[in-house]
């Protein structure tokens, strides 16, 4: 799967952690930054990811900052994304199989790096429901368009 990663300058260590993890497990990986500790400002980041998963460059995406919180809020800016903060299994899975989310938020300051990875492997490994899920899914697509 290609999936695209970014973070500020607190989510970077966990970011670095898990593109190791990512590659092992035979994902692709796009890093959009931050390259480093440097304090940043997470938005551009964050939609920078997003937008790749909108355009058609990665399957999924992965924000981290300190709490996740703003990152994912940034993400659900960008038409088309569906980003779930996701602080343990439970979310991650049910994010994918209710929400289809597209793109997974995690807070670095919150969620140590080996319960990050498994969120990341069940969150990639969950597929969407569909059902009456799907229904949510195109009300959803019908508000960022404006028609609901």
């Amino acid at each position: 799967m290609r999936v695209a990663i970014g973070s500020d300058h607190a989510g970077f260590a966990l970011k670095e952690h898990l593109k190791g993890f990512l590659e092992q497990e035979g994902h692709e990986l796009l890093d959009v930054g931050t390259g480093s500790t440097e304090p940043v400002d997470y938005p551009p980041f964050c939609a920078k990811a997003a937008r790749a998963v909108a355009d058609g460059l990665a399957d999924r995406a992965i924000v981290l900052g300190g709490s996740g919180q703003g990152e994912q809020i940034v993400a659900n800016k960008v038409p088309g994304i569906r980003a779930a903060l996701c602080h343990d299994l439970y979310l991650a899975r049910l994010s994918r199989q209710h929400n289809d989310a597209n793109v997974l938020g995690m807070g670095a300051r919150i969620v140590a790096p080996v319960l990050a990875e498994e969120i990341v492997r069940v969150w990639l490994a969950t597929p969407f429901d569909g059902g009456r899920h799907q229904a949510r899914i195109e009300q959803i697509a019908r508000i960022e368009r404006g028609e609901l």
